[in-house]
């Protein structure tokens, strides 16, 4: 098995100013992991290119790229309070997305059998028509547009288990069906969305499937939510490409968020992803960072996902039953129940 992986020093480059805690140092913190990975001949690095506007133009109208463009080749500024750009932020932004759809035609000609896009700046919280919390292009979105327009697919799954609920991606495909959008996180918490009766309008009814947590939730409730909701629901769509917006901000010690996630938790949502991808898409799953701000728990997980997506899964716990689970069961079954079965 083959696993694409894109770490480039271009996105190092993306100056986020001090203290800010999406930094270059989150990049580095992974390349030390990958330095001393056991498995590094299931690893195929891939190269990268810049996104066109057309392709860009795919999720963002001409005014919002405009708005990141005249950014490059200037002094440091913020967009919004949490949101900045610098001299090279646009072509380190363009490169993050052209690397993603790269991976996506590595992927679909069989060069790789599913990748990991290590990029930066994030994407999923990027409206069509704005940047918002760290992100300034969509990124997934527009890997999901583009996979649809390029190879004529009809049905593209989206996870996002990010702590923060990735409003970008949903209200991109609010009113379609051919992306089922599937988001775990925090609530509440930034962005303030992805309340449970978010599923949807017109067209795209039942298609937006949002599961928003407590803080203090951690491994068992996100291995029970995955086996018994998200994995039957995705069955049931039958996509013929995953994307996944992974975020490591529900580790547990992340200073932005409240979760209880550990490694070994992380470890066992790819399992069933990777279960869910063979199974359905002929493995075909691309993930792509976004969130995950402790450096430590950042690597750590990332490496433990690594193992099970590239054919070295390492034991991973059960995930036993949890009595918020069953809450978070009846709420589904209450707001979307009617459009699936689990």
């Amino acid at each position: 098995m083959k696993t694409g992986i894109l770490w480039d020093e271009l996105f190092l480059k993306h100056d986020t100013g001090l203290s800010h805690p999406e930094s270059k140092e989150r990049l580095l913190s992974i390349r030390r992991g990958l330095e001393t990975y056991p498995h590094l001949k299931n690893l195929k690095p891939l190269g990268l290119r810049p996104a066109t506007e057309a392709e860009l133009r795919l999720v963002h109208p001409t005014t919002h790229i405009r708005t990141i463009q005249r950014s490059a080749g200037k002094a440091f500024a913020y967009l919004d309070p949490d949101t900045a750009v610098s001299e090279a932020s646009y072509q380190v932004a363009i490169h993050a997305v052209g690397g993603i759809l790269q991976m996506i035609e590595s992927l679909m000609s069989g060069e790789i059998d599913n990748g990991f896009a290590f990029v930066r700046p994030p994407g999923h919280h990027a409206e069509p028509e704005r940047a918002m919390g760290f992100c300034l292009f969509s990124n997934v979105a527009l890997g999901a547009a583009y996979a649809l327009k390029r190879y004529g697919l009809e049905r593209v799954l989206v996870v996002d288990f990010d702590v923060h609920h990735g409003n970008g991606t949903q209200k991109t495909f609010y009113h379609r069906r051919d992306v089922l959008f599937i988001s775990t996180h925090q609530f509440p918490l930034f962005p303030g969305t992805g309340a449970f009766p978010e599923t949807g309008s017109g067209p795209g009814k039942g298609f937006t499937l949002n599961f928003p947590l407590p803080a203090g939730t951690g491994d068992v409730t996100y291995g029970q939510l995955f086996e018994k909701i998200i994995l039957p629901v995705a069955k049931a769509y039958r996509p013929q490409l995953m994307l996944v917006s992974a975020g490591f901000d529900a580790y547990v010690e992340d200073p932005l968020a409240g979760m209880r996630v550990t490694p070994e938790g992380f470890a066992s949502m790819a399992r069933h992803l990777k279960f869910l991808a063979d199974t359905v898409c002929q493995g075909k799953m691309v993930l792509v960072l976004e969130g995950g701000y402790h450096l430590e728990g950042l690597r750590e997980s990332v490496l433990r996902v690594l193992d099970q997506i590239c054919g070295h899964p390492g034991p991973v716990p059960s995930s036993g039953r949890s009595d918020l689970f069953d809450a978070v069961l009846a709420r589904a079954r209450t707001h979307f129940g009617d459009h699936w079965k689990f």
